[in-house]
């Protein structure tokens, strides 16, 4: 039984590890992983996998739904009152998120706005917060500079998630080429579920369809050995994929010549 215990340590280690080279991240890390099979995994699933991944996301955005079915209201109304009685720029952030969460989105760009001249300039949750509401605001430019300001400063910080917004940032601000470079680097790079379904609903509706049928390819292998919990974590973007599908098999859809720079393969 130890025997077993062992193995299970250095499987552990073995996918982490394949996740530090995927992923481009500091080779210290395998040290780490291999020195210390069992302490080295919990260190890197704490400090490096879970920030970067959909579970803490999905978490923390499970626990806002929640709270917004008791009380839908609260958030703000408590962010609103810390920022009446102590107006500084924590505060300030705290209400530009919260103004954000309730789909008060001018307002919350204001509040960002004001922020992005403050002490949390530079702080990469702000920033990435601030281009995100930015984009739904309908200011895409602005969302890429943030963004692209970010990756400068802090390469590593929610990587993927990044990736995504400023793929739909190029879209938005009608720079195909960018977009498409962008979703190609994502997809390398994290293999991510989500680029592919953001590219594959874009690729249809700009006429794309090479690359909506290689990443729809990719997407249908992954989707078949996903679990019934991990299938309902995309349920929405796989519904928009399934729409862009039904689009993309209708007659005179065709195939075009002009695929998107990148990968050649699925």
């Amino acid at each position: 039984m130890p025997y077993l215990g062992i193995g299970f340590h250095i499987l552990v280690a073995l996918f982490f590890a394949i996740h530090v080279i995927r992923t481009g991240r500091e080779m210290y890390w395998l040290f780490v992983l291999f020195s210390f099979p069992l302490l080295g995994s919990v260190v890197y699933f704490v400090a490096v996998f879970l920030p970067q991944s959909r579970i803490e996301r999905d978490v923390t955005k499970g626990i806002r739904n929640l709270g917004k079915v008791i009380d839908p209201g609260r958030g703000l109304r408590d962010a609103r009152q810390a920022f009446d009685l102590t107006p500084t720029a924590h505060n300030q952030m705290l209400l530009a998120r919260a103004l954000y969460d309730a789909g008060k989105i001018a307002e919350a760009v204001e509040q960002f706005d004001a922020c992005l001249r403050g002490p949390f300039a530079k702080d990469a949750e702000f920033r990435l917060g601030a281009a995100t509401a930015k984009l739904a605001n309908g200011q895409a430019e602005d969302a890429i500079a943030l963004l692209l300001a970010l990756r400068a400063d802090s390469p590593d910080f929610r990587a993927e998630q990044a990736g995504v917004l400023l793929a739909n940032a190029y879209v938005q601000a009608n720079r195909p080429d960018d977009a498409a470079a962008e979703f190609e680097a994502v997809i390398a790079r994290f293999d991510s579920v989500e680029a592919r379904c953001h590219y594959v609903v874009w690729a249809v509706q700009t006429g794309r369809n090479q690359a909506a049928q290689r990443e729809l390819a990719a997407l249908d292998g992954r989707r078949k050995h996903m679990t019934k919990h991990t299938r309902a974590l995309y349920r929405d973007l796989f519904k928009a994929v399934d729409v862009a599908r039904g689009a993309l098999a209708k007659p005179g859809a065709g195939v075009d010549d002009d695929i998107a720079p990148g990968r050649q393969g699925a």
